[in-house]
């Protein structure tokens, strides 16, 4: 049995309940082959053992009280994978769906991730099973301050900087950041980051997920002759990464077709422009959750409990929204469509193992998560930057360097590709350049 396989069956058997966690442990380890199967470095420093497990693990109860004086309990955690590069950074997810699997896919899914930025970030996630829907600013401030009195032992500006994910935005980070100044008795901006601009935030945050995906994109269309103006995209999601996408792909000259919600999803042949955008953020102030509120609005069709995927004939399907939207039969159904032959994911992990692999057994090209989102991770560690030099850079000065961060990302996982052996496959391509950073890293740091 080769070092990748015994890394991977003795990884399965600690974590037999952590689904979401093996997969992307599979889909990592088996494109690393080519690197480490032909020097025996890293099975003699024992990388692949050290880089499955956590540096640190941290479970913990959130006692809070809600507006009718009843007490709740909720579950909290911060996985800190990896400082070789850097102080862990990674973001906080409040939703019901976070558990341990969650948590530690997206940590070890971070750690590749901040290394493709070029930047000095380890990796490491966290959140609560804590579900923000339909809760009060006194609510929110309570079960936030709660969560803080116990992350802040963990985290600081050269220890782990978290920052916003799926159900923390300002307000949230607002309340924790309050939080740990109370606690820690001073002012350290760097230990979290997607802050407001009057107390340490950068300018260009809420929207660098979004522009970062459009940014890559643009780079690989460059690639292969194309060009963002004209082309239809479906979306899913309604959010953050989904309206930063949709106003730079509008900026470009493209069209965006979908938008989906738990509920189901929304095809507008006209495009989301102007307006519309604007009403996604409203949408998501809401807190309803439901995207059939855009098509009551704007009068478009509405599918309930559907996906966009292989229904709308759109020239690239990029999911937006969380992990495991895109099923086998979501694969098989874009395939049977015919009309595209890109699959650009912006959401972490959204396409299941099953229909990657039929994906691209039928020459689909997928850009994977790990490259294309990353202008987030980028843009907070920016700020960490300039919280610690005491700068404040404009909008315009943040997105040239985020521009440039996504075109470096686009030409590394291409030009590892092409190194190890398999041109044009984005997803072996960036975890061999994301690997390659970070084992050297631990290489030259011993055993630690």
């Amino acid at each position: 049995m080769s070092y990748v396989d015994r890394i991977i069956a003795a990884t399965e058997a600690k974590n037999a309940d952590q689904p979401e966690f093996l997969q992307t442990v599979r889909e990592v380890l088996n494109s690393l082959r080519p690197i480490v199967d032909k020097d025996e470095k890293y099975e003699k420093a024992g990388i692949l053992e050290r880089i499955v497990e956590p540096e640190k693990t941290v479970m913990f109860r959130v006692p809070w009280v809600d507006d009718q004086g009843k007490v709740q309990v909720n579950r909290g955690y911060r996985v800190q994978f990896s400082s070789s590069i850097g102080p862990y950074k990674g973001g906080l997810r409040f939703h019901p769906s976070v558990n341990i699997s969650v948590v530690k896919f997206l940590g070890f899914e971070q750690i590749f991730k901040n290394s493709l930025t070029g930047l000095p970030i380890g990796g490491g996630k966290g959140g609560s099973d804590f579900d923000p829907k339909g809760k009060s600013d006194g609510e929110m401030m309570r079960f936030c301050q709660s969560f803080m009195t116990e992350l802040y032992r963990y985290i600081g500006p050269d220890t782990d900087c978290p920052a916003g994910d799926i159900g923390v935005g300002a307000r949230e980070i607002g309340y924790l950041y309050g939080q740990y100044k109370r606690i820690k008795g001073c002012y350290e901006a760097g230990a979290l980051s997607g802050k407001g601009l009057a107390y340490g935030g950068s300018l260009g945050r809420n929207e660098a997920t979004g522009f970062g995906a459009v940014y890559f994109t643009e780079e690989y269309f460059r690639k292969i002759g194309r060009k963002i103006e004209g082309t239809t995209f479906a979306i899913s999601g309604f959010g953050n990464v989904s309206w930063g996408v949709c106003r730079k792909i509008n900026e470009l000259g493209g069209k965006v077709v979908t938008l989906s919600g738990p509920d189901g999803y929304i095809y507008d042949p006209d495009g989301v422009t102007g307006e519309k955008v604007d009403y996604m953020v409203e949408m998501r102030a809401s807190c309803r959750d439901m995207v059939k509120d855009y098509a009551d609005k704007f009068h478009v069709e509405y599918h309930p409990g559907e996906k966009p995927w292989g229904r709308v004939g759109a020239d690239i399907y990029m999911p937006c929204a969380t992990q495991n939207d895109i099923h086998r039969e979501d694969a098989q159904r874009i395939l049977d469509e015919g009309s595209s032959r890109i699959l650009i994911e912006v959401a972490n992990m959204p396409t299941t193992q099953e229909a990657m692999d039929l994906l691209m057994e039928n020459g689909v090209d997928v850009l994977p998560s790990k490259a294309v989102n990353a202008g987030g991770v980028a843009v907070s560690s920016l700020e960490m930057s300039q919280n610690a030099e005491h700068l404040s850079w404009t909008k315009e000065e943040v997105d040239q360097r985020l521009h440039q961060i996504m075109k470096n990302i686009f030409h590394n996982i291409d030009d590892a590709a092409s190194e190890y052996g398999c041109p044009g496959n984005y997803v072996a391509g960036a975890n061999l350049a994301g690997f390659q950073k970070v084992a050297d890293a631990m290489l030259a740091q011993g055993i630690c």
